[in-house]
């Protein structure tokens, strides 16, 4: 007597999932958050960081109050029958932040200008 066997159906296994963090409550070291290797430089680094996100919501909030003056400057020239934009004045800035900050100054002023045209 033949014993015949029926090919069962197999599932192709599961990927494995990626390891969990060891204990996701655990905080983080300072040195671990700044990537510094003792503890006195992710003080520093950390004291740092801080410093630069203060400086980063000043400048958001001059580069929001340009806007604004920008916006006042284009209506007065629209109104008064000129274009919206004043591609020689555009220029001039754009020279004032290349002599101030180098070549990288350029496309700074340009993200700028173009905030400020209320077109983004």
């Amino acid at each position: 007597m033949s014993i015949t066997t029926t090919p069962v159906a197999t599932t192709p296994e599961a990927p494995e999932a990626p390891e969990a963090p060891k204990n996701p409550t655990t905080p983080k070291t300072a040195t671990e958050v700044t990537g510094a290797r003792t503890e006195e430089a992710a003080a520093l680094i950390g004291g740092a960081r801080t410093r630069i996100d203060e400086l980063d919501d000043r400048i958001i909030g001059l580069v929001q109050e340009r806007m604004a003056v920008s916006a006042v400057i284009q209506e007065a020239r629209i109104t008064s029958g000129g274009r919206r934009v004043n591609l020689s004045r555009e220029m001039e800035v754009l020279s004032h932040f290349r002599d101030a900050l180098g070549k990288p100054g350029t496309p700074l002023a340009m993200t700028l200008l173009e905030l400020c045209r209320g077109r983004v």
